[in-house]
């Protein structure tokens, strides 16, 4: 899991980068919708665009674009959404952009990318800040870790977790949690 000071570096570092706003952009598909690097690859700007062609409230992630049969509806997080909107923007300049089949992760030789290649992308990244045990699973890690202990605030359950997750059982979205020992040592202090 990440914390706030590494993930707040990363994204620091991603926007000093070449391809700053498409970087920054993966990291918080990790980060803030807790897509696996398949997800991120096979996203399509379909998924996260309204009628109007605009950036929508929600990625609406197929079947094909996840694993296994994992399609689920993600609310966009204000700064994601932000961020969809100028690489939306920054998109729709390109001479070959088609916003129905196009894929909101480009490079610069192709219309696409691969898992692999952002798996490849998040090693490097860390590696360059020195950011030891992460990989491109630390953000989707740190989503579920993050949602976990704080959906009851809002009236959730684990439930609402594992569906954001697109997990097929419980059982896994728990494996991903971590635990917290000084929220332990409260919560039995409350008791």
């Amino acid at each position: 899991m990440l914390t706030k000071s590494q993930t707040d570096a990363l994204y620091a570092f991603l926007g000093t980068r070449r391809h700053g706003l498409r970087d920054q952009t993966i990291f918080l598909l990790s980060l803030r919708a807790g897509l696996r690097a398949k997800e991120i690859a096979g996203l399509k700007w379909s998924m996260v665009t309204n009628a109007d062609g605009d950036i929508g409230d929600a990625i609406h992630l197929t079947d094909t674009a996840s694993k296994g049969r994992g399609g689920r509806v993600i609310p966009l997080n204000k700064q994601l959404r932000q961020h969809l909107v100028k690489l939306l923007e920054q998109e729709q300049q390109r001479p070959r952009f088609g916003s129905e089949m196009g894929f909101v992760i480009t490079t610069e030789r192709s219309d696409r990318t691969s898992a692999q290649a952002i798996v490849n992308m998040f090693k490097r990244w860390y590696d360059d800040l020195g950011l030891l045990g992460c990989s491109s699973h630390s953000g989707r890690r740190t989503f579920i870790t993050n949602a976990a202990k704080k959906i009851s605030t809002v009236g959730g359950s684990l439930r609402d977790v594992q569906a954001l997750a697109g997990h097929s059982s419980l059982a896994v979205t728990q494996r991903y949690i971590d635990g917290d020992s000084e929220a332990r040592r409260k919560i039995v202090d409350l008791l």
